[in-house]
């Protein structure tokens, strides 16, 4: 995966605001953790349309961090998921771990 997360879209939000900034990054920071949790447990049970409206919540985190191949891949997952199906799990989990480890730096 080529694609990094970044703050370009959260910095044009903010319009300069860098409290406004933070506040962004702390929402970001609280609730990703929690949603890939539930994500992992539902996928964990097979509950793919629980697990396909979890990566519908996550796809705008993942959309607000600059990806666009990403942002892509989540659309497919979750149509994949609302199937029956998860070929993109280990490609939308690369995603999530970037995001992860990027979440931790800033």
């Amino acid at each position: 995966m080529t694609e990094q997360p970044n703050l370009n879209y959260i910095e044009e939000l903010s319009a300069g605001s860098p409290e406004f900034k933070q506040k962004l990054i702390e929402i970001l920071k609280r609730e990703f953790p929690e949603e890939k949790k539930v994500f992992l447990d539902n996928y964990s049970q097979k509950k793919y349309k629980a697990t396909a409206e979890n990566v519908h919540k996550l796809k705008h985190k993942v959309g607000m961090l600059g990806f666009e191949a990403g942002y892509q891949t989540t659309i497919s997952f979750e149509e994949e998921l609302l199937n029956g199906e998860d070929s993109l799990f280990s490609e939308f989990m690369l995603i999530l771990d970037s995001i992860e480890n990027f979440l931790v730096t800033i």
